[in-house]
């Protein structure tokens, strides 16, 4: 099954992810406008979430519009804008001078409000600890109420850090263990000419891969642990949207790497150890 798609240079609308035989819930795809281009679409029985990547956009959603929102020129300058498109609704992105998005969608029963998400309503974390620490920004997180299906955020790693540590999975239907959630990274990388690595396993070995990683790829991640790390001297960043039967966001860790959330005596030790 081929779960990396590698970046392709487009103009307008790129589906990416669009496959029920990768994804069951999940649809994906970057939308690139030219100054004074304009984009129609409709979400018909999905919800969308319009992330801008970077540049300034008019959206216009049902009755709603929201002009000139944008506030970075790349995904690693602030936090973003976004907007929610309910199921059944048309929408329209314009813009004056150029921008990028990532319109992810998934199938919705209810039919909910178009909202418009500012910076200021994202909620940043930074997650981790020594080389695996780094900065999270929930755009739609388990928490919201905006959406009834769809889970986004970002993601950014400092250079040479990892994420997703300890590696987890979200692949069964066990709550309160576990929930059920399928995932798609996208990935940019500062410099763009830098790369990543991604690794995606199941306990059982049936998926045991290791995926290159370079500036605008995408990764389907239907089931299986998903660690990744940036290259020494780039940054990673990547946005991750999940969407599942139930909208429950309840990792499991690998227990073999379990150790590493309580990991400070033990890497202490280490440490004194080598001095001597």
């Amino acid at each position: 099954m081929d779960l990396l798609r590698r970046h392709r240079q487009a103009t307008g609308f790129l589906s990416i992810i669009d496959d029920r035989t990768v994804c069951r819930f999940i649809k994906f795809g970057l939308l690139n406008l030219a100054s004074g281009a304009t984009y129609k679409d409709r979400t018909a029985e999905d919800e969308a979430c319009i992330v801008l990547l970077g540049g300034r956009c008019t959206v216009a959603a049902e009755k709603e519009k929201w002009q000139g929102i944008g506030a970075r020129n790349t995904v690693f300058e602030g936090r973003p804008y976004s907007v929610y498109v309910p199921r059944d609704a048309s929408f329209e992105v314009g813009t004056e001078e150029g921008c990028s998005l990532a319109i992810c969608r998934a199938p919705a029963k209810t039919k909910r409000v178009p909202r418009m998400i500012p910076p200021d309503q994202v909620k940043s974390r930074t997650v981790g600890k020594w080389n695996w620490r780094r900065e999270v920004c929930d755009i739609m997180g388990n928490d919201s109420a905006i959406p009834e299906t769809l889970i986004v955020g970002e993601t950014i790693n400092p250079p040479g850090n990892w994420s997703s540590v300890p590696p987890h999975k979200h692949d069964s239907s066990n709550l309160p263990l576990e929930s059920k959630l399928e995932e798609v990274y996208f990935y940019k990388l500062r410099p763009p000419q830098g790369f990543g690595l991604q690794r995606l396993y199941t306990k059982e070995g049936d998926i045991d891969e290791a995926y290159l990683i370079r500036d605008g790829d995408t990764l389907a991640i239907p089931r299986g642990y998903h660690p990744v790390v940036a290259a020494p001297g780039y940054s990673l960043y990547y946005l991750w949207v999940l969407a599942g039967e139930k909208r429950v966001m309840k990792p499991s860790d690998d227990p073999e790497h379990s150790w590493l959330k309580n990991c400070e005596p033990i890497i202490s030790e280490v440490q004194n150890s080598s001095r001597g």
